[in-house]
Protein backbone atom coordinates (compact mmCIF):
# COMPACT_ATOMS: atom_id res chain seq x y z
CA UNK A 1 0.00 0.00 0.00
CA UNK A 2 1.13 3.54 -0.75
CA UNK A 3 2.95 5.01 2.28
CA UNK A 4 0.93 8.24 2.18
CA UNK A 5 -2.30 6.25 2.24
CA UNK A 6 -1.07 4.19 5.18
CA UNK A 7 -0.50 7.34 7.21
CA UNK A 8 -3.84 8.82 6.14
CA UNK A 9 -5.48 5.66 7.47
CA UNK A 10 -3.73 6.10 10.78
CA UNK A 11 -4.63 9.80 10.90
CA UNK A 12 -8.34 9.06 10.34
CA UNK A 13 -8.40 6.51 13.10
CA UNK A 14 -6.60 8.82 15.51
CA UNK A 15 -9.21 11.52 14.81
CA UNK A 16 -11.88 9.13 16.11
CA UNK A 17 -9.81 8.26 19.17
CA UNK A 18 -9.22 11.95 19.88
CA UNK A 19 -12.99 12.39 19.92
CA UNK A 20 -13.30 9.49 22.37
CA UNK A 21 -10.61 11.13 24.49
CA UNK A 22 -12.50 14.45 24.56
CA UNK A 23 -15.66 12.65 25.67
CA UNK A 24 -13.68 10.88 28.41
CA UNK A 25 -12.49 14.30 29.59
CA UNK A 26 -16.07 15.61 29.61
CA UNK A 27 -17.24 12.71 31.79
CA UNK A 28 -14.20 13.05 34.07
CA UNK A 29 -14.88 16.74 34.61
CA UNK A 30 -18.46 15.99 35.60
CA UNK A 31 -17.42 13.16 37.92
CA UNK A 32 -15.01 15.54 39.65
CA UNK A 33 -17.66 18.20 40.02
CA UNK A 34 -15.89 20.62 37.71
CA UNK A 35 -18.97 20.84 35.47
CA UNK A 36 -22.63 20.19 36.13
CA UNK A 37 -26.08 20.48 34.60
CA UNK A 38 -27.30 21.40 38.12
CA UNK A 39 -29.47 18.25 38.37
CA UNK A 40 -28.27 14.76 39.31
CA UNK A 41 -30.48 12.96 36.77
CA UNK A 42 -29.38 15.13 33.84
CA UNK A 43 -25.74 14.80 34.90
CA UNK A 44 -26.10 11.02 34.68
CA UNK A 45 -27.97 11.25 31.37
CA UNK A 46 -25.18 13.43 29.96
CA UNK A 47 -22.47 11.00 31.05
CA UNK A 48 -24.38 7.97 29.75
CA UNK A 49 -24.76 9.68 26.38
CA UNK A 50 -21.00 10.33 26.22
CA UNK A 51 -20.22 6.71 27.06
CA UNK A 52 -22.63 5.46 24.39
CA UNK A 53 -20.96 7.71 21.82
CA UNK A 54 -17.52 6.46 22.90
CA UNK A 55 -18.67 2.89 22.32
CA UNK A 56 -20.09 3.74 18.91
CA UNK A 57 -16.80 5.33 17.86
CA UNK A 58 -14.84 2.33 19.15
CA UNK A 59 -16.99 -0.17 17.28
CA UNK A 60 -16.99 1.76 13.99
CA UNK A 61 -13.31 2.68 14.11
CA UNK A 62 -12.03 -0.32 12.19
CA UNK A 63 -14.26 0.68 9.24
CA UNK A 64 -12.80 4.17 9.00
CA UNK A 65 -11.35 3.46 5.55
CA UNK A 66 -14.67 2.29 4.17
CA UNK A 67 -16.91 5.35 4.07
CA UNK A 68 -20.09 3.69 2.83
CA UNK A 69 -19.90 0.91 5.42
CA UNK A 70 -18.98 3.39 8.16
CA UNK A 71 -21.95 5.60 7.29
CA UNK A 72 -24.30 2.60 7.13
CA UNK A 73 -23.31 1.41 10.60
CA UNK A 74 -23.67 4.96 11.93
CA UNK A 75 -27.23 5.06 10.60
CA UNK A 76 -28.02 1.77 12.30
CA UNK A 77 -26.90 3.21 15.61
CA UNK A 78 -29.24 6.14 15.01
CA UNK A 79 -32.20 3.96 14.04
CA UNK A 80 -32.18 1.22 16.65
CA UNK A 81 -30.48 0.39 19.90
CA UNK A 82 -29.61 -3.28 19.77
CA UNK A 83 -25.85 -3.15 20.22
CA UNK A 84 -25.54 -6.92 20.00
CA UNK A 85 -26.97 -6.99 16.46
CA UNK A 86 -24.96 -3.95 15.37
CA UNK A 87 -21.73 -5.58 16.58
CA UNK A 88 -22.63 -8.72 14.65
CA UNK A 89 -22.98 -6.60 11.50
CA UNK A 90 -19.60 -4.98 12.09
CA UNK A 91 -17.99 -8.33 12.81
CA UNK A 92 -19.24 -9.67 9.48
CA UNK A 93 -17.53 -6.74 7.76
CA UNK A 94 -14.33 -7.03 9.79
CA UNK A 95 -13.95 -10.07 12.10
CA UNK A 96 -10.98 -8.36 13.83
CA UNK A 97 -12.84 -5.11 14.51
CA UNK A 98 -12.52 -5.03 18.30
CA UNK A 99 -9.45 -3.26 19.76
CA UNK A 100 -6.86 -5.47 21.45
CA UNK A 101 -5.73 -3.89 24.74
CA UNK A 102 -2.01 -4.05 25.39
CA UNK A 103 0.35 -3.19 28.21
CA UNK A 104 3.99 -2.22 28.05
CA UNK A 105 6.36 -4.20 30.25
CA UNK A 106 10.13 -3.81 30.72
CA UNK A 107 12.00 -5.90 28.18
CA UNK A 108 14.81 -8.31 28.93
CA UNK A 109 15.99 -8.12 25.33
CA UNK A 110 19.16 -6.10 24.66
CA UNK A 111 18.41 -2.70 23.12
CA UNK A 112 14.67 -2.99 23.69
CA UNK A 113 13.10 -0.72 26.32
CA UNK A 114 9.75 -2.46 26.63
CA UNK A 115 7.68 -5.26 25.18
CA UNK A 116 3.97 -5.28 24.43
CA UNK A 117 1.77 -8.01 25.83
CA UNK A 118 -1.97 -8.58 25.81
CA UNK A 119 -3.85 -7.34 28.84
CA UNK A 120 -5.80 -9.99 30.69
CA UNK A 121 -8.03 -7.78 32.85
CA UNK A 122 -9.02 -4.19 33.59
CA UNK A 123 -10.55 -3.38 30.21
CA UNK A 124 -13.93 -3.34 28.49
CA UNK A 125 -14.49 -6.73 26.87
CA UNK A 126 -16.72 -7.28 23.88
CA UNK A 127 -19.31 -8.79 26.22
CA UNK A 128 -19.05 -5.78 28.56
CA UNK A 129 -19.56 -3.51 25.55
CA UNK A 130 -23.11 -4.73 24.91
CA UNK A 131 -24.11 -4.58 28.58
CA UNK A 132 -22.78 -1.06 29.10
CA UNK A 133 -24.31 0.21 25.87
CA UNK A 134 -27.72 -1.11 26.85
CA UNK A 135 -27.48 0.18 30.42
CA UNK A 136 -26.61 3.66 29.18
CA UNK A 137 -29.43 3.48 26.65
CA UNK A 138 -31.98 3.15 29.44
CA UNK A 139 -31.07 6.68 30.56
CA UNK A 140 -31.93 8.09 27.14
CA UNK A 141 -35.68 7.83 27.78
CA UNK A 142 -38.03 9.40 30.30
CA UNK A 143 -39.12 7.24 33.20
CA UNK A 144 -42.50 5.56 32.97
CA UNK A 145 -44.41 6.88 36.01
CA UNK A 146 -46.24 3.53 36.25
CA UNK A 147 -43.10 1.41 36.02
CA UNK A 148 -39.77 1.05 37.79
CA UNK A 149 -37.63 4.17 38.04
CA UNK A 150 -34.01 4.54 37.02
CA UNK A 151 -31.65 3.77 39.90
CA UNK A 152 -29.51 6.90 39.92
CA UNK A 153 -27.31 5.58 42.71
CA UNK A 154 -26.46 2.55 40.54
CA UNK A 155 -25.33 4.80 37.68
CA UNK A 156 -23.40 7.04 40.08
CA UNK A 157 -21.41 3.97 41.11
CA UNK A 158 -21.03 2.34 37.70
CA UNK A 159 -20.21 5.27 35.40
CA UNK A 160 -16.68 5.74 36.82
CA UNK A 161 -16.11 1.98 36.55
CA UNK A 162 -17.33 1.86 32.94
CA UNK A 163 -15.13 4.80 32.01
CA UNK A 164 -12.08 3.17 33.61
CA UNK A 165 -12.74 -0.02 31.62
CA UNK A 166 -12.93 2.01 28.40
CA UNK A 167 -9.64 3.72 29.25
CA UNK A 168 -8.15 0.31 30.04
CA UNK A 169 -9.21 -0.90 26.60
CA UNK A 170 -7.90 2.08 24.66
CA UNK A 171 -4.95 3.44 26.61
CA UNK A 172 -2.61 1.27 24.55
CA UNK A 173 -4.28 -0.91 21.95
CA UNK A 174 -3.82 -2.65 18.63
CA UNK A 175 -6.36 -2.14 15.85
CA UNK A 176 -6.81 -4.01 12.59
CA UNK A 177 -8.45 -1.82 9.96
CA UNK A 178 -10.57 -3.56 7.34
CA UNK A 179 -8.64 -4.25 4.15
CA UNK A 180 -5.23 -3.40 5.65
CA UNK A 181 -2.53 -5.89 6.62
CA UNK A 182 -0.57 -3.37 8.67
CA UNK A 183 -1.10 -3.33 12.43
CA UNK A 184 -1.76 -0.01 14.14
CA UNK A 185 -0.66 0.54 17.73
CA UNK A 186 -2.42 3.43 19.42
CA UNK A 187 -1.53 5.36 22.59
CA UNK A 188 -4.37 7.39 24.02
CA UNK A 189 -1.89 9.40 26.07
CA UNK A 190 1.84 10.02 25.94
CA UNK A 191 3.89 12.27 28.18
CA UNK A 192 4.14 15.78 26.74
CA UNK A 193 1.61 15.10 23.97
CA UNK A 194 -2.05 16.11 24.02
CA UNK A 195 -3.28 14.18 20.99
CA UNK A 196 -3.63 10.45 20.49
CA UNK A 197 -0.47 8.91 19.03
CA UNK A 198 -0.39 6.07 16.52
CA UNK A 199 2.32 3.82 15.12
CA UNK A 200 2.36 1.45 12.16
CA UNK A 201 3.86 -2.03 12.17
CA UNK A 202 4.01 -3.77 8.83
CA UNK A 203 3.25 -7.47 8.72
CA UNK A 204 6.43 -9.36 7.86
CA UNK A 205 6.10 -12.49 5.78
CA UNK A 206 7.69 -15.64 7.16
CA UNK A 207 10.74 -16.38 5.00
CA UNK A 208 11.41 -19.68 6.72
CA UNK A 209 14.88 -18.55 7.69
Amino acid sequence: MDENKIYRNLFRYCILMNEVKKRIEAVTNMLRGLTTTSYKATNIEFMCLQIRKMLELISMGSLVLNKEEFDAIGKKYAQFWNARLILQDIERLNPAFYPIPMEEVPSSRPGVICDLQNKTSGFLTREDFVKVYEKCGKMMHANNPFGSQADLDYYTTMIPEWQNLIIGLLNCHVIHLKGVEDIYIIHLKEEGKDDVQGYIFERVKDTGI
